[in-house]
């Protein structure tokens, strides 16, 4: 069934839907008065909803019932990732959104080798967004996971090391797998910090351990940038329950 976001709860028994997604009812889905779709308040609740009368800009709808979102995970995990190369990260924003991530952070690394000026850097962020929301649109999710503005890595690792498990996904790790750190105890929040292609630079590495930041290993091959944000989303999913 199509699904729809909202910023807030509806007020009343109609939600109006206007902009990009009306015209993505009336013209992309091509869909009818009676027949029903889903909207999500992004508070963890889905609307099933009857479209009651179609305009040119605005799809009135009836709710029939109101559920709680299901495509939410537990845990509360964040995705650290440097800037790749080329389009790499609209692959990985959409794939971190279906795997469950709630927020996405970019940040610039010294080895980063996409370093974009202002202005294209804010082109990227909405491009990111709208990937965001319509992966999140695609996988059932009950909210639109945040994308945020693109940091430096001494300020993601600040945030990052605020989580419950803030996990340093590092290529050199010989001794500490990521599981073996997940199965201590049970996971209610995650924070995952990614390299670039060209991997850390040491002193990106001394600034996360010094934050106490959990340097992790995800096995004894080199994976791509754009691989193993997904393992490692992946591990965390399961190791908490999710998937």
């Amino acid at each position: 069934m199509p699904r729809f976001f909202i910023d807030e709860k509806p007020k009343g028994e109609e939600i109006i839907i206007t902009g990009e997604d009306a015209h993505h009812i009336t013209k992309v889905l091509r869909m009818k008065i009676g027949e029903e779709l889903v909207i999500c308040d992004c508070q963890g609740n889905d609307y099933n909803c009857e479209i009651e009368s179609l305009q040119k800009d605005a799809v009135c709808c009836k709710i029939i019932e109101i559920t709680e979102s299901v495509g939410e995970a537990k845990a509360d995990v964040t995705l650290f990732m440097a800037l790749p190369k080329g389009d790499k990260m609209d692959f990985i924003v959409q794939k971190a959104v279906e795997l469950g991530a709630k927020k996405i952070v970019p940040y610039i690394a010294k080895r980063s080798v996409s370093r974009p000026d202002e202005k294209s850097m804010r082109k990227k962020c909405d491009r990111w967004r709208k990937i965001a929301k319509e992966a999140a649109m695609q996988s059932g999710r009950g909210i639109i996971p945040e994308v945020c503005n693109v940091l430096t890595h001494k300020d993601a690792v600040k945030q990052a090391s605020e989580y419950q498990f803030a996990l340093f996904l590092y290529e050199n790790e010989q001794e500490t797998g990521i599981k073996s750190v997940l199965s201590q105890k049970e996971i209610s929040s995650a924070a995952l910090m990614i390299g670039p292609e060209g991997g850390f630079d040491d002193s990106e590495v001394k600034l996360a351990i010094d934050a106490n930041m959990q340097s992790v290993s995800l096995g004894k091959r080199i994976l791509r940038c754009e691989t193993a944000p997904l393992v490692a989303l992946s591990i965390v999913m399961y190791e908490s329950g999710n998937i």
